[in-house]
């Protein structure tokens, strides 16, 4: 009896060794979440945003194990080293980039600090630069399927106005009684919180023209802000231009040499567009998935994301993955000779027409820009985006996306149930009830909004932190309210 006791208490003590071992093992795997989120995060609120770090801290990173790091800013080196238990990681700040989550050892992470912005960032620099990009077709064909997705060499290419530093154009004041109406909602959501959550800034533009403009305490029309999953539909516009010109073919299979092995050789720019690729992708941000440690383990995150393999015949299922955006951005990165000329084409086409001066596409390690996530530009700035899409794809009369784009973007991806077009959501299946079923829209984490409503001429941003489950502002109530004050 004594001999079987002892058995049973040696296989009790092994089961919960092993238990512990393994909860270990699996704590020692999310400490690159833990401690990345929180040097990545409160780096760009202090050095983008030009935040109070405990002000960050009492508010953006105080939730689950993230409130236990401790946090180390640098303002001389203008880093942010966060711990947790054994852990630690550190984000560094570099003029024009933004802040990059450090990751590696050696040669790597010192090329990286090496690294200077390659454009002019003084005054109001102007200038044209001429980089290794295919010769320009006709911007405004119609047809987004007709072009050689391959690059061409030599030295024709599209020139590409850089404009960085100065004041960006103004945007006009709206109708004043409209203004006047809208006052006491813009109250209500930023001082008053009465729509929940915690908005740091409220625009809306009705006709083109500003009828509402609010922010919270610390934060002003010059704060750049995090964009979360917005960025994914600034990298549709980019997608859009470089289509117009020729640089690809979003129906065209996107030939990445790793994937010509199996079925992967078959997905296109549009089912990466569409969140239809068919490629094995967990979202869940609450746990050790796929998006939390390709945003805070790895140096590379197309690569990683397009490493994955293949879950469903292309075009055919759909299920959000922010992987998805990143293997675009550096499928679109690839057609370049180099960095300087990425972006030189991002900034000159896409943010120097918008009117958008100095925004923070932040990279990854390997300079690519992070574009599932990571963009810091003013609340201003993105309702200048939002107005080119309601104005198709054009800027005070000039066109800047190709004539179609803005109708491919806003057309229901075929497994969305009419909720999703190309990295843009879709009001079609009536997710928000009280808004009209035309309105499109940029959702990202944390209450990021830029609803744009063609039928209404209304632009509206909201941003600042409001996390589900108990703190997401109520949107639906939101624009009713805003909606119900038009003429």
């Amino acid at each position: 009896m004594k001999k079987t006791a002892r058995n049973l208490l040696r296989i009790m003590l092994a089961v919960l060794a092993a238990a512990l071992l393994g909860g270990c093992l699996y704590l020692n795997s999310l400490m690159p979440i833990i401690t990345g989120y929180a040097a990545k995060n409160l780096a760009s609120a202090v050095f983008v945003s030009g935040r109070e770090p405990a002000d960050v801290e009492a508010l953006d990173l105080h939730f689950s194990f993230i409130k236990f790091t401790r946090n180390r800013v640098d303002f001389e080196k203008r880093t942010v080293t966060s711990r947790f238990l054994w852990s630690k990681s550190t984000a560094v700040f570099r003029e024009g980039y933004g802040v990059t989550l450090l990751r590696g050892r050696g040669k790597d992470r010192e090329a990286l600090l090496a690294q200077s912005w390659p454009l002019p960032s003084d005054g109001a620099a102007t200038e044209t630069f001429r980089g290794g990009a295919p010769a320009a077709l006709t911007t405004g064909d119609s047809d987004l399927t007709a072009g050689d997705s391959a690059l061409a060499t030599g030295d024709s290419a599209p020139a590409a106005e850089i404009v960085r530093g100065g004041a960006p154009p103004a945007l006009a004041a709206g109708d004043s009684a409209l203004t006047a109406r809208l006052e006491p909602v813009a109250r209500a959501l930023v001082d008053e919180r009465a729509y929940n959550g915690h908005p740091f800034a409220f625009v809306v533009l009705h006709k083109g023209a500003v009828v509402a403009e609010r922010y919270d305490k610390g934060i002003g029309p010059d704060t750049q802000l995090l964009s979360w999953s917005m960025a994914k539909s600034f990298t549709n516009a980019l997608t859009g231009i470089m289509a117009g010109d020729g640089m690809v073919d979003i129906h065209a299979p996107l030939g990445i040499p790793e994937w010509q092995q199996d079925a992967r050789k078959d997905i296109t720019l549009n089912d990466l567009l569409q969140m239809q690729s068919g490629l094995e992708w967990n979202e869940d941000y609450g746990n050790r998935s796929d998006v939390n440690l390709m945003l805070h383990r790895e140096t590379d995150m197309g690569a990683y994301a397009q490493s994955k393999p293949l879950r469903y015949t292309p075009g055919t299922h759909w299920y959000y993955s922010s992987g998805s955006t990143n293997i675009v951005m550096r499928a679109l990165r690839s057609r370049f000779p180099s960095d300087e000329a990425f972006l030189a084409y991002l900034n000159g086409r896409l943010f120097a027409p918008l009117g958008i001066r100095n925004p923070h596409f932040e990279p990854d390690m390997s300079g690519t820009p992070v574009a599932s996530s990571y963009l810091y530009a003013t609340a201003r700035d993105y309702a200048r985006f939002g107005q080119m899409f309601l104005d198709d794809g054009c800027v005070a009369g000039k066109r800047i996306l190709p004539e179609g784009w803005v109708d491919y973007s806003v057309t229901p991806a075929s497994d969305s149930k009419g909720g999703y077009g190309a990295f843009f959501w879709l009001n079609r299946d009536k997710s928000i009830a009280d808004a009209p079923e035309d309105m499109f829209s940029c959702f990202g984490h944390d209450g990021q909004r830029i609803f744009i409503i063609p039928s209404k001429e209304l632009v509206a941003v909201v941003l600042g932190y409001s996390n589900l489950p108990d703190h997401m502002i109520a949107f639906d109530r939101l624009l009713k309210d805003i909606l119900a004050q038009l003429p």
